[in-house]
């Protein structure tokens, strides 16, 4: 989180998503009430050394580092935060005061603190005692919240044990003395919510959550049939793949597997942070990746792919919206769609808080495309576009990567040239020749004027065989005569133009 939202959260007043509270010496006497309701509710920002209207009023400095590492151990006490949520509070200076930030996600499970449920609303923190009251956040969150499912036949057996040291030893890397760290595994299990009970039903037993991070491979394909992640390289053969990985394994593996495809087909770049070189591709596609496995509505079958083309990065993913629309890194309201998945991830360090990818994406991404832009693009089918490449004005002003992008794709654009390609020959003309006349009309759409015998070279065919690929799509390729050489018509530079 920057110090620019927690600004920008200090000039607000609260609401229903964002508390300030008071905390000169010690943590506030209501405070676990307020974050057990937003855990309940909506989630959202709680901010000490504040008054109600935002006012600064700040924390000693001395007992900060005290005051945060014991809101850390209550979070994951059974006793005043049932079942416990670790949370990960932030410190800040602002005007020579210091402040805690503790974003809050939206949980799956109902939270109780000393054995009170309780709820958010407009003016406040509320008690939830009626059993009715009790059920309706429950349904609010069982048709929400799908990581929850519960699965009462889902046995210990079923979870790959080869997984359990696996995860302490990230968790250690992390933070030696984690307390996880000193819990059976089954235990383990339980304190990451990832057993449950139903208080409407009285039904309990491990989750849909508990299988996908940890289920066998056999016990994920029974429970749900359609989960895959298909990693695709698509640079040569457009319709088809030049490389494939098909992920159906554990949520831990499947990170792993799908940052190993990463490495293989996507470059790095020399990249300082302070004093000390890093991957800015790995920084980049830990956050893609991670967001990926996250947030994924996983009853819906809607397919998950993330294709590599010479220019970007797309990724398609089923979604469960908390909005519509383009997000905007510095002005949304992050919401986990799997909480518990999420929390799980971020123990293992493969994660930071609610809302970091987009921002860390969209910073790193300038140094990585040279200037490009990072879309997250939210619906029930959740988009992300990472662009691989500068924008093609750096092409025409013969910009270094001018030859490596004339290889690959125009950014935004190759989808279009695909779509009017075919819409524009008919059925007889082959997958071959298709590729061909896509690469022709990118060729164009840069360096306007080449003559057949130019474009024969490029493509390694005969000059007659590029007149004849042209003569198909007419309506798209004009020829200007011998001089002015071949050039895109209007009709297909405005489609060009429009995406970009």
């Amino acid at each position: 989180m920057s110090i620019e939202r927690v600004k920008r959260l200090l000039k607000d007043k609260e609401n229903i998503r964002l508390e300030f509270k008071e905390a000169k010496t010690a943590l506030p006497k209501s405070l676990f009430e307020t974050i057990c309701a937003m855990l309940n509710r909506e989630g959202g920002d709680i901010i000490l050394g504040a008054n109600d209207n935002g006012i600064i009023t700040g924390i000693e400095v001395s007992l900060i580092d005290g005051m945060t590492k014991d809101l850390v151990n209550l979070s994951n006490n059974a006793q005043k935060l049932d079942p416990p949520f670790i949370l990960f509070p932030q410190t800040y200076e602002i005007d020579g005061h210091w402040l805690i930030h503790i974003q809050v996600p939206s949980s799956s499970q109902i939270h109780k603190t000393v054995n009170i449920v309780f709820d958010r609303s407009h003016d406040g923190d509320f008690k939830v005692t009626q059993a009715n009251q009790i059920a309706q956040i429950y349904n609010r969150k069982s048709s929400y919240f799908t990581e929850g499912t519960i699965y009462s036949a889902l046995r210990f057996e079923d979870f790959n044990e080869a997984l359990f040291p696996k995860i302490r030893n990230l968790i250690r890397s992390q933070n030696y003395s984690h307390p996880w760290l000193t819990l059976s595994d089954k235990q383990l299990l339980e304190t990451a919510g990832l057993w449950k009970h139903d208080f409407q039903s009285g039904k309990e037993g491990y989750t849909l959550a508990a299988a996908l991070l940890l289920g066998k491979d056999t016990v994920i394909q029974q429970i749900l049939p359609h989960y895959k992640i298909d990693a695709l390289v698509r640079i040569q053969d457009l319709y088809r793949y030049d490389d494939r990985a098909y992920i159906q394994t554990n949520l831990i593996d499947a990170y792993e597997e799908l940052m190993a495809f990463v490495a293989k087909h996507l470059p790095d770049k020399f990249y300082m942070e302070g004093d000390q070189r890093v991957s800015l591709r790995n920084k980049i596609f830990r956050e893609i990746v991670a967001n990926l496995i996250v947030h994924r509505e996983y009853l819906n079958a809607q397919p998950c792919s993330f294709t590599i083309y010479a220019d970007r990065v797309e990724v398609i993913n089923a979604n469960n919206p908390h909005g519509y629309g383009i997000i905007d890194p510095n002005n949304f309201s992050p919401f986990t769609k799997n909480p518990t998945i999420a929390k799980f991830f971020i123990q293992l360090g493969r994660g930071d808080e609610l809302g970091s990818g987009v921002i860390n994406v969209n910073r790193l991404i300038k140094s990585y495309a040279k200037g490009g832009e990072v879309q997250f693009i939210e619906g029930e089918i959740f988009k992300t576009i990472i662009p691989l490449k500068s924008k093609i004005l750096d092409v025409k002003n013969n910009d270094e990567d001018a030859n490596d992008i004339l290889k690959g794709v125009i950014e935004g654009t190759i989808d279009t040239v695909i779509d009017t390609v075919n819409d524009t020959v008919n059925d007889t003309v082959s997958n071959t020749v298709k590729i061909r006349m896509v690469s022709i009309i990118k060729k164009l759409y840069v360096t306007p004027g080449i003559n057949s015998n130019d474009l024969a070279k490029d493509f390694g065919v005969e000059a007659v065989t590029i007149r004849r690929d042209i003569q198909k799509i007419k309506k798209l390729v004009e020829n200007r005569g011998p001089k002015l050489g071949y050039e895109l018509t209007e009709f297909m530079k405005s489609k060009l133009d429009k995406n970009q």
